[in-house]
């Protein structure tokens, strides 16, 4: 759990203590409330210092986060609300807090007609009338890309919720290569978008390989009927995918030090979005700005480095500038 939501479950904690005022509350009452509460949550022991109390009754009682709780000790010991209707649940809503949420959904709103979203369509309507957005605020300011015709997003609901539960599902598949549909039974791990495109990562047959299935060529997918135990990979994607660009890892392969020059009109782009979180500017001189990147070297690397065109040079390493550069060729043949 988020340390910020720990914070938050204490606030509302200390809030119930100091409300009830048929009790008188020192610190290490408050103390033990606080973990009670975030073991209920939880399932599991949090140590809650003195100090981690004696802060959060600081920030309670400053308005940062707009509480300026009337926090007061009384006898030198005993904690109590100075006023007895007081409670941070009553904390009216600010203009600053409407503007925020007029701006939330208004990006809000721009996923409705997606399936993981279609549940919040009636909680977003009422976000708007709770908020009182104003009819000139009603044309979104922010417009995220975003293709509605793209197949299988129909399944991100199912897979979402299998994973979830921890599901052994039966896939029908086929990829563009294949003649004939495929049945899988897999093991799904985690979604993942790239480019406007969504991928699954998942245990294929027998549970022993992640293998990585674009969702626009899932044909079915059902619950799997024999009696499979899950095999959780425990996956964190930020970890999975840190040495690729896109979704295509290979687990035996190493990442490479890959170098590219750009001319100096296309270089503030790479700068500005880098390719990978790796990148390293080298050097710049008269032709261009000479770029690092430690990755490895797959197929959306390559689709990458093609969309620069004629603005990019790879110089090392030699079998990746000798792929692009046939590419180039092939690509420059048709059109002669």
């Amino acid at each position: 759990m988020a340390s910020n939501k720990n914070a938050l479950i204490r606030y509302k904690t200390i809030d119930q203590c100091l409300r009830n005022t048929f009790r008188r509350w020192v610190l290490d009452d408050l103390i033990e409330a606080c973990s009670d509460a975030l073991y209920e949550y939880e399932g599991k022991d949090v140590y809650v210092s003195k100090r981690t109390v004696q802060l959060d009754i600081q920030m309670m009682r400053s308005d940062k986060l707009g509480y300026n709780a009337p926090i007061e000790v009384y006898q030198r010991k005993f904690y109590r609300y100075a006023e007895e209707d007081y409670s941070i649940m009553n904390i009216p809503v600010t203009d600053h807090d409407i503007k925020i949420m007029n701006e939330s959904i208004q990006i809000l709103r721009q996923f409705k007609d997606f399936s993981l979203f279609k549940e919040m369509n009636g909680v977003i309507e009422r976000l708007e009338d709770s908020v009182y957005a104003n009819e000139k605020d009603n044309i979104p300011i922010i417009h995220l890309e975003k293709n509605d015709q793209l197949k299988g997003l129909e399944h991100i609901d199912r897979l979402y919720h299998a994973i979830q539960n921890k599901q052994v599902l039966k896939m029908v598949y086929k990829s563009f290569k294949a003649r004939n549909e495929s049945e899988i039974l897999i093991h799904p791990q985690l979604l993942k978008e790239f480019n406007n495109r969504w991928f699954l990562l998942a245990l294929g047959n027998k549970g022993k390989l992640l293998t990585t299935f674009a969702l626009d060529r899932i044909v079915s997918i059902h619950n799997s009927e024999e009696d499979i135990v899950y095999i959780d990979q425990h996956i964190d994607g930020d970890v999975y995918y840190k040495d690729v660009i896109g979704v295509t890892v290979s687990e035996n392969v190493v990442p490479e030090l890959v170098k590219f020059k750009i001319d100096n009109r296309n270089a503030p782009y790479v700068i500005t979005k880098p390719f990978h979180t790796s990148q390293e500017t080298i050097s710049k001189d008269e032709l261009g700005t000479t770029f690092t990147i430690k990755v490895q070297i797959n197929f959306e690397l390559e689709r990458v480095i093609l969309g620069f065109g004629d603005t990019i040079e790879v110089l090392a390493p030699d079998r990746l500038r000798t792929r692009i550069h046939g590419k180039l060729k092939r690509a420059l043949d048709r059109y002669e």
